[in-house]
Formats: structure tokens, sequence, C-alpha cells
């Protein structure tokens, strides 16, 4: 009976961990960036990395949880920078930044939730208007249900991407066929 009950342990030692981790992860701190006033937006690169003045630098900033399409993707792709920039300039080009928990990417980017100075999220902005789909990358996954449910609701509608001349193949397939170099 004792042999029995020593193999469970592991299994409620991970399950211990998991409950541990999830609620550290509820409870921390929220790095914003321009909270008060807003960051200025210095350019738009495409649909989902913008350039922005950070504490006296320039930071890339990629959208956290959505991907836009590459701008190799006529016409999408240009679309979705057209869009974005409507965004930021409709924001008088300054933007909140809010980071999740991994706040640089494998290029150095700042990854971040971007809002516009009257509180609407950017991220979300794009992917309701079928510009840009979900794509969330743990632990980085704090409005991943919000950004499900914009998505749904675009395709649902059949905007921009998701008409029915829309977006062929997904950005990260048009990627992993057409490679930095």
């Amino acid at each position: 009976m004792r042999g029995r009950n020593i193999k469970h342990i592991p299994i409620v030692v991970l399950f211990l961990i998991a409950v541990i981790y999830v609620i550290q992860e509820r409870n921390l701190p929220v790095r914003q960036y321009g909270a008060k006033t807003g960051v200025p937006v210095i350019r738009v690169h495409d649909g989902d990395t913008i350039s922005v003045i950070m504490q006296a630098k320039k930071e890339k900033v990629r959208l956290v949880g959505i991907d836009a399409p590459e701008l190799g993707q006529r016409p999408w792709g240009e679309r979705a920078k057209k869009y974005l920039e409507t965004l930021v300039d409709a924001s008088d080009r300054r933007v909140r930044l809010e980071c999740d928990v991994a706040q640089r990417d494998t290029y150095g980017r700042s990854l971040a939730y971007v809002w516009t100075e009257n509180g609407e999220m950017i991220n979300i902005l794009m992917v309701k208007s079928g510009h840009a789909v979900l794509y969330t990358i743990p632990p980085n996954v704090r409005y991943a249900h919000e950004l499900r449910e914009a998505q749904k609701e675009a395709r649902d509608m059949g905007v921009g991407i998701w008409s029915e001349k829309g977006l062929k193949e997904m950005p990260g397939d048009y990627r992993k066929r057409h490679p930095r170099t």
C-alpha cells in the first residue's frame, strides 16, 4: 500500500508547482510604458511592428499575440501596415505599451500589447478588423482569450483577410517559404 502512495508523489508535486506558477503569474506586476502620457511612435514597419521612443532611445516593438501578413503578401501586408498607421495616427502617434511575461523576442524587439490614448488595444483592433491573425506564444498569453474572440468575430463576419478573396497563406507559412536573408 505504501509503495503505491509513493508513486503519486511526483504527480502531486508537479500539480502543486503548476498551481503556484499560475497564481504567481496572475500576480506579476504589469510593466507599462507611457502609462500617463504615452510614448511617441516614430515608425510603423509593417502590420505588427512599430518603433517608439522609450526611455530616451529608439525601440522596436512587436505587437504581442498577433501576426500580420508580411509585406510580400500582396495586397494584405501593405493593407495591414496602412491600417496600423491609421490606428497610430488616430491616437496622435502616442501609445501606451504593456508587457507580458517575456519582454523580448529572439530578434531583440520589445514585446508589448499596444494601447491607444483612449484605452483601446491596437492588437485586438488589428485582429478584429481582419488585418492580423491570432499568434500567441506562451508565456505571453495575458489577452489570448480576447484575441481569440476578436479573430472569431472577424472570421464570422468575413472581413479583411477572412473575406472571400482574403489571405491565401498564413504569415507563418509564408515566412517558412520566404526566410529572412
